[in-house]
């Protein structure tokens, strides 16, 4: 008993030195002050707004997820939430209402300015950073949750270091806003109501876990006349932050249920459509809330197409698909459809391939020659404005490739030349060498023979 007794003990020492907040806080005074000059949005603090919310709907127009990184470093939108959190846990209506109001204010010029440039923007249509800021899970509020929570103890933190820049990321403010514009500006609601949605899952656990983070920290709250308004707002709160978690959870329901089902018909795939002479070619697996199907496209040779779809369709329950429709293509003929025959597409793609790579090999060869080709006419052009300084009694010169066969023997064989003229001057054998080695170094060249002509060119 004694020994566990020490054991706990221990850890328990452990864990106090690690977790303790005691020398890590600065006074209430100041944290709060530091949340309060955050919550206004007026003069300059809209006008960086505005600008945050050009640069992100620019990000989320080109697809870049770096410009969206900065827009939300810059935007300026945690300081009314973390206000709104802070209100409610010391109690400070005016602090409340102020923050509500300039988040509101915040969130109704950040959609206008978005809509405002989606009107006017050459690109309309959505990509993919767009779309993924319109189905909200469980998973965005438990980010907004967490990133609320670190957001508060940076705030109170003598050691702030990068947490509130990281949280501005991490939560995401900004995206969907714009997003928000963008379905106003195209009329989609369904962009508009996604968007706000995770907008509003984000502002209230940001605020939520600044409520806990205040009272975790022992914020002595304002004094007020009216203890039973503090309760009816906390109560409100809490309602608002269930109504708001409960669509996630069916949205993260559903989205698990999607997952699954795909996990399954890749299994089933995977499992039962391996054959000798035929192959999957491609797969489409649709899922939606009352209609699930797997489409499968085969090469190769085909099969009978009855008794596949039935054979395929009996196995469908035994990995978790009862209900799916299963349809099947072969050689571009859906199920019911006339065989192709054996000239099927994965023939027609080999020949092809094996045709373009002939193709390739022959215009490699063809582009070999050509530079060769070419180092042969510029070889003599190249080398002449330099032989004037170097060798300034070659007269001429040109730089050819012959080919040298045997009379005796019938070998043959190629031989760079350089054909050089140098009047009565002559040329020794210590020149003769020493131009050699020049033209092999200049030109490039393994080997090249200089040979004298009696007669200019």
């Amino acid at each position: 008993m004694d020994g566990n007794k020490n054991f706990w003990n221990k850890v328990k020492t452990f864990s106090e030195s690690y977790f303790t907040f005691s020398g890590f806080l600065i006074p209430q005074e100041e944290a709060e002050q530091a949340i309060r000059d955050g919550v206004s949005f007026k003069g300059t603090n809209l006008l960086i707004l505005v600008l945050a919310i050009f640069i992100a709907s620019l990000g989320l127009n080109t697809n870049s997820t770096a410009v969206i990184i900065g827009a939300m470093l810059i935007s300026p939108l945690m300081g009314p939430i973390i206000g709104i959190g802070l209100g409610i846990g010391v109690t400070d209506f005016q602090l409340l209402k102020h923050s509500t109001r300039n988040l509101l204010v915040a969130a109704v010029f950040a959609m206008l300015t978005s809509a405002i440039y989606f009107l006017i923007s050459p690109v309309s249509e959505g990509h993919s950073e767009l779309l993924a800021r319109t189905t909200p899970t469980i998973y965005d509020v438990l980010i907004g949750f967490f990133g609320g929570g670190a957001g508060i103890v940076a705030i109170c933190s003598r050691s702030k270091g990068n947490v509130i820049p990281g949280v501005a990321i991490a939560t995401a403010l900004m995206p969907p806003l714009c997003t928000a514009g963008y379905g106003l500006a195209t009329l989609q609601m369904r962009y508009f109501l996604g968007a706000t949605y995770l907008f509003l899952i984000n502002s209230i656990f940001i605020g939520i876990a600044t409520f806990v983070g205040v009272k975790l920290f022992k914020f002595k709250p304002v004094v007020t006349t009216d203890p039973q308004r503090a309760k009816r707002i906390r109560r409100l709160v809490y309602t608002l932050a269930i109504l708001t978690l409960i669509p996630s959870i069916y949205l993260t329901y559903n989205m698990l249920r999607q997952s699954k089902f795909e996990i399954d018909a890749s299994q089933f795939i995977n499992g039962e459509c391996q054959w000798p002479d035929t192959h999957v070619l491609s797969t489409d697996i649709k899922w939606q809330r009352h209609k699930r199907e797997i489409d499968i496209t085969l090469i190769g040779r085909a099969m009978p197409q009855d008794s596949l779809h039935l054979a395929l369709t009996s196995q469908l329950r035994f990995y978790g698909l009862e209900g799916t429709t299963l349809k099947i293509i072969q050689g571009g003929s859906q199920l019911g459809s006339a065989s192709v025959g054996d000239a099927s597409i994965k023939d027609i793609f080999q020949i092809s391939q094996a045709a373009l790579q002939e193709k390739q090999e022959k215009i490699d060869s063809l582009g070999e020659l050509l530079k060769d080709y070419h180092q042969e006419l510029s070889g003599a052009v190249t080398v002449s404005p330099e032989l004037k300084v170097v060798f300034p009694w070659v007269e001429s010169i040109a730089v050819t490739r012959s080919v040298v066969a045997s009379p005796e023997t019938g070998a043959a064989d190629t031989l760079n030349l350089a054909l050089v003229y140098v009047g009565k001057h002559g040329m020794t054998a210590a020149e003769k060498t020493k131009l050699t080695e020049y033209l092999k170094a200049r030109l490039n060249l393994k080997q090249i023979r200089a040979v004298s002509l009696d007669a200019p060119l």
